[in-house]
């Protein structure tokens, strides 16, 4: 869409891109294509062919994800000219240091964070911060390698790996050899030569307070460096941890208040002035409770781009590629927020069916290789449609399973009753189906796997009886019941909820479908 913007401007586009999956490999789309990979030598070497006579107006690294951003300083070091937001500055989104001092001074709060080099540091910044933490490796992509952590052995055993990972030199420390420890005594040394080993200063440990029940909010914001537009603000139905790229999310917010939505509209656009963003910025936050927490800031085009743009019916990819030439808000006429009228619910598409006995609990690592979108005036059949479109369409009636962990069968009461009112059969597992049944609701109790009692849930689920799945996992290393559970419903097709909140959306949403019939309209319907 940026290509095709500026060929309405009269530039000619050259597109460097060696993802043959992606419509911007087509021959149509750019004036010219190369088929080279994103390193800072290809890119270079391109750069000086194309840019012999002097005719190149600039680079534009916003809509490539992490990857052209982490090259954005290198190519301005060797005299390449980066149009929309100045390296400069998406350096100052990316450095923790940095841009921990920017939110202080924009009076914005953060979780409380800190990077380590070495085991001794590590502990100390969680005995600071306290548990769970949530511990990644620096400048990777999707999540990957990111844990939460619950405890000293479990950061040990982290720890350890990253700095055997990281060709040190360093022998790993062995876990069974560091007991766990109170946070008084994570200052000292479990090495009686008192020197620990570490990892290279250019690849630290970031660790961060994880937030623990809290809702997480994406927002996607365009800006010429004066004029800040919200695209719009997604509520994900996933609770934070898991990664944004995995959660299921709404525009608009569905549960938060009015205010909450100001005070984020608010942090948005301080952000983005104070970064001097020309083109998008997405930003990701938390709300817990009345509190506020940026997780992060990428001044850049995100995956959610294409989703807002066809949810509010502006295409912001085509706006920020004119801004970064030199156009304002003002003149493409989009200086006011679009709130639409309509739910849209974007979910993710998941290859769990093609990994026969991979455990499909979501977690900080990104698991997704796809995206859908359902649209509806109601949110329940909007997430209705999210559903069929990823291959996961929801009974309308049927026996339900729930097994949830222990913290959240506080929680599983008024969802349980939800299902019954709905005329659905309740089957349980013996410590989720006691609390349900103390609340006066009927349930089937059913034999736990590994008694060797039948029937037992996985029978049902292979003889077809079985119509969903609630399954919350019961920590880190979960239970081999819960994994091959999980695995069955796979197997067998059968759609699965492994959060609390994914539980009450399909509840929302088959609601929906009893209630109506499902209507299919055309984008353009819902953006008269």
């Amino acid at each position: 869409h940026a290509s095709f913007a500026l060929r309405e401007l009269g530039y000619e586009t050259i597109m460097v891109n060696s993802n043959p999956e992606t419509v911007s490999t087509d021959y149509d789309t750019s004036d010219k294509l190369y088929f080279e990979p994103l390193t800072l030598e290809d890119v270079l070497n391109i750069y000086e062919r194309e840019n012999r006579h002097d005719q190149v107006l600039g680079v534009i690294v916003q809509f490539g994800g992490q990857t052209p951003l982490n090259l954005a300083k290198g190519l301005e070091e060797n005299g390449v000219r980066i149009i929309g937001t100045s390296p400069k500055n998406i350096e100052l989104a990316e450095d923790r240091k940095m841009f921990a001092k920017l939110l202080d001074d924009l009076g914005l709060h953060q979780a409380e964070s800190g990077t380590a080099t070495s085991l001794e540091e590590a502990l100390a910044i969680t005995a600071r911060i306290g548990y769970p933490s949530l511990v990644r490796p620096s400048f990777v992509l999707g999540g990957r390698g990111m844990q939460i952590v619950y405890s000293d052995l479990e950061l040990i055993t982290y720890v350890s790996k990253a700095i055997s990972d990281s060709n040190t030199g360093f022998q790993p420390v062995p876990s069974s050899g560091l007991p766990a420890r109170t946070p008084q005594q994570a200052g000292s040394s479990p090495h009686s030569s008192g020197k620990m080993p570490e990892l290279p200063a250019t690849h630290p440990i970031l660790i961060d307070r994880f937030l623990e029940d809290a809702t997480e909010v994406d927002v996607d914001c365009i800006s010429d460096g004066e004029t800040t537009v919200i695209g719009a603000i997604m509520e994900h139905i996933e609770e934070a941890g898991i990664h944004s790229g995995d959660s299921a999310c709404v525009i608009p917010p569905f549960s938060l208040s009015k205010e909450m939505q100001d005070r984020i509209r608010d942090a948005a656009k301080k952000l983005a002035k104070a970064l001097n963003v020309r083109g998008l910025m997405n930003m990701q936050l938390a709300v817990k409770g009345d509190d506020l927490y940026v997780i992060e800031v990428n001044p850049r085009a995100s995956r959610t781009a294409p989703f807002v743009s066809k949810a509010i019916g502006v295409p912001l990819p085509k706006l920020a590629a004119k801004i970064m030439v030199g156009k304002t808000l003002k003149e493409l006429g989009f200086t006011e927020e679009v709130h639409p009228k309509h739910f849209s619910v974007k979910e993710a598409v998941f290859p769990f069916s093609k990994f026969t006995g991979v455990d499909i609990i979501l977690g900080p690592e990104m698991k997704s290789t796809g995206e859908v979108m359902g649209i509806d005036y109601d949110l329940g059949m909007a997430f209705a449609k999210s559903q069929m479109a990823a291959g996961g369409t929801l009974p309308t009636m049927g026996n339900v399973f729930i097994s949830v962990k222990e913290t959240d069968r506080p929680n599983v009461v008024r969802i349980a009753k939800g299902y019954a009112d709905l005329g659905f059969i309740l089957y349980a597992t013996s410590g989720t189906g006691q609390v349900i049944k103390d609340a006066g609701i009927e349930v089937n109790i059913l034999p736990k796997l590994a008694s060797g009692q039948r029937p037992n849930v996985i029978d049902l689920m292979k003889n077809k009886d079985m119509a969903l799945v609630i399954n919350t996992p019961s920590g880190k290393n979960p239970r081999e019941d819960e994994v091959k559970i999980r695995t069955a419903a796979m197997q067998n097709r059968i759609p699965i909820m492994t959060t609390l909140r994914g539980a009450d959306a399909a509840l929302r949403a088959i609601k929906s479908l009893q209630g109506s019939e499902v209507q299919v309209r055309a984008l353009q319907e819902y953006h008269k």
